[in-house]
């Protein structure tokens, strides 16, 4: 999987949104436009190469009103899968909001 691939289905619009990750989405005040937007211009910064049922990755982004945004998504052939979007804390990652702490 590469983020390439993630980001052209996004600009697609080919994009599995589960309930659970709306849910989550509700809850933290993120926006799809938000994700969408965190992963067309974001870059990752883990691979999930073993995730199942399909690899996936962490991409570091920006919100459309341009607060860090993580987005967990993975794919297969024909689509994105969106798994969680969280705005990351300095708790689990270090001040470039990139590195997760040990």
């Amino acid at each position: 999987m590469t983020l390439e691939k993630v980001k052209e289905f996004a600009l697609q619009r080919k994009v599995i949104w589960s309930q659970h990750v709306a849910t989550r989405m509700m809850e933290r005040g993120i926006e799809r436009g938000d994700v969408l937007n965190c992963i067309r211009f974001g870059e990752m910064i883990e691979d999930y190469p073993t995730d199942f049922p399909n690899p996936s990755c962490l991409i570091f982004g920006y919100s459309l009103g341009g607060k860090v945004l993580h987005v967990v998504a993975g794919c297969d052939e024909n689509q994105a899968f969106i798994i969680t979007a969280y705005y990351p804390n300095t708790q689990k990652f270090c001040d470039d909001l990139k590195t997760r702490r040990k």
